[in-house]
């Protein structure tokens, strides 16, 4: 069952990221920076934002809480990416580190508590 949750989980994650990457193939180089007013956020930010939170989630967090003091939350959402291969490469970055992740994981690792920003839960809950 617990091999089944695994599975199944990474093939979910594995969909998004393809989304992700569909989305990307459809839009210009342009229209991945662009942002429509100020209360927006243009594609490369969302995913300089996602990059961010994949590598502070998934970096040692069997023993680190997911909330890491080197992350730099405000600073994801200045639009700095300036081309779509500084995009692809955050994208990719982040989704590694995810991957890499799950994929050391066993089933007893998935009833551990773990914290991001101090509060606990179970492992299972945070792949959820």
């Amino acid at each position: 069952m617990t091999n089944d949750f695994l599975d199944s989980a990474k093939k979910q994650f594995e969909y998004y990221k393809m989304l992700g990457e569909k989305t990307f193939s459809q839009l210009s180089d342009e229209q991945l920076f662009i942002q429509l007013n100020e209360e927006s956020n243009s594609v490369a930010t969302i995913v300089k934002h996602l990059w961010g939170n994949m590598l502070s989630r998934w970096t040692d967090f069997l023993t680190t809480d997911g909330e890491k003091e080197w992350r730099q939350r405000d600073a994801e959402f200045e639009n700095d990416i300036s081309n779509k291969t500084e995009l692809l490469y955050k994208w990719n970055e982040g989704w590694t580190c995810l991957f890499n992740a799950i994929n050391s994981l066993t089933e007893n690792d998935l009833t551990k508590e773990i914290f991001i920003r101090n509060q606990g839960q179970t492992l299972l809950n945070e792949i959820n």
